[in-house]
């Protein structure tokens, strides 16, 4: 048997952003975002010079971010329609990849375009202009998933014109 949890579930975790992201998007619009050039400018107060040196021999990095406009009165933590589509199915907020989820985090596997000391240039990122980025990772194929990857038929429309 696991040993108990240290702290309560609901005690607070404080992070801090590394950085945030500069995009000519500034509205959380649903679709189009593999055209969307983006940069991840690092905070030198936060990370030393060199924090991201290597990074460029990756194509690309899993950018975490915070959904800091998506209004906490929105929040979800039950079941919705994704998109407000009542032709899909109703499912909870773990089975979506919405703004409105409980912490707000986003997550996102973009193309890495370049490195310049503390910025990055990337495409594919679904986060707007401003936007806290809270970690980088690279993405390296051992950690993507092994065996098939199997999603509900409305899960793939939904990402019809996403990228």
């Amino acid at each position: 048997m696991a040993d108990p949890i240290p702290t309560p579930v609901t005690a607070p975790i404080s992070i801090h952003a590394i950085g945030h992201v500069r995009s000519s998007r500034a509205e959380a619009i649903d679709d189009a975002w593999d055209g969307i050039e983006s940069r991840i400018v690092l905070d030198p107060a936060v990370l030393g010079p060199d924090a991201a040196f290597g990074l460029d021999g990756f194509s690309h990095v899993e950018v975490v971010f915070h959904f800091d406009r998506a209004s906490p009165s929105d929040v979800n933590t039950g079941a919705r329609h994704p998109r407000g589509r009542t032709d899909w199915p109703k499912v909870g907020i773990l089975a979506q990849r919405g703004k409105d989820r409980p912490n707000r985090i986003g997550v996102t596997v973009c193309r890495l375009l370049s490195v310049d000391g503390l910025s990055l240039a990337v495409r594919g990122l679904d986060a707007i202009d401003g936007t806290p980025v809270l970690d980088i990772k690279p993405v390296m194929k051992g950690f993507l998933p092994r065996g098939e990857i199997v999603e509900p038929a409305w899960a793939a429309e939904l990402m019809r014109d996403y990228w």
